[in-house]
């Protein structure tokens, strides 16, 4: 009787080239295990649900107080002329307003990124089958870097506008108005271009939307490797 690490293992060893897709018959025969096979349909259903999955638990992760500021992992710095200063005026002291800055753009995150919940699950609800079959074969990440490679400039025009909100609430565009202000008095200090505020939005989503993805990954891979994180029958089916 074939196990579930079996099924995979004949998956891996299957070759698949970018445009082509399984063949119906010996996809339903590779996958078919102790009388019951998992469909084409059933992998995807099962893909997406891990997706599911890493996307709330992500967010709850991300979307907390200090969700972003606190965490080594996924802590957001300053755009990289920003923090070049932070780092000269951090050598005599004087990053106050930069540190500020960074911790509001940080904070902007937390409150964009659970906002934009309905934007990560459309995304994940418009996995193909073709492409989920493919996932499932891949490794402990493969279902959350195909979602971040396919969907990463869609979902930075659709977050970029709640970013913007976000990093007003915080404060971070006066904070960044303070800080343009002060460089002028500063010699030899970089003058901040009018796109600064554009800059930083972008900065936010970028790293923002990494930092979800990070943590969809390790849901991801939970799923994977523990049975006690496959809470449901199509996740105990797919990655059994």
């Amino acid at each position: 009787m074939a196990t579930r690490r079996s099924v995979l293992a004949l998956l891996l060893g299957a070759p698949l080239a970018a445009c082509e897709t399984f063949d119906p018959e010996i996809l339903d025969a590779v996958m078919a295990m102790g009388g019951s096979s998992l469909t084409q349909g059933e992998a995807a259903e099962g893909i997406r649900a891990a997706l599911s999955n890493g996307v709330l638990s992500a967010l709850g992760i991300v979307g907390r107080s200090g969700g972003f500021l606190n965490n080594d992992l996924i802590r957001i710095s300053l755009p990289q002329r920003l923090r070049e200063v932070q780092k000269i005026m951090a050598s005599i002291g004087a990053s106050a307003m930069l540190d500020d800055l960074q911790a509001k753009l940080n904070h902007g995150a937390e409150k964009a990124a659970p906002k934009a919940k309905t934007i990560f699950m459309d995304a994940v609800a418009d996995l193909s089958i073709t492409d989920a079959i493919a996932i499932v074969r891949g490794p402990e990440t493969a279902a959350t870097l195909y979602l971040q490679e396919k969907t990463t400039p869609e979902l930075s025009r659709l977050f970029t506008p709640v970013m913007k909100t976000a990093l007003a609430g915080t404060g971070a565009f006066q904070a960044l108005d303070a800080v343009t202000n002060r460089l002028q008095s500063v010699p030899f200090a970089p003058n901040l271009t009018q796109n600064a505020k554009n800059d930083l939005v972008s900065h936010g989503v970028k790293y923002g939307l990494k930092g979800v993805f990070t943590y969809i990954g390790k849901e991801e891979a939970a799923i994977r490797e523990n049975p006690a994180k496959r809470t449901s029958e199509i996740l105990r089916r797919v990655f059994g």
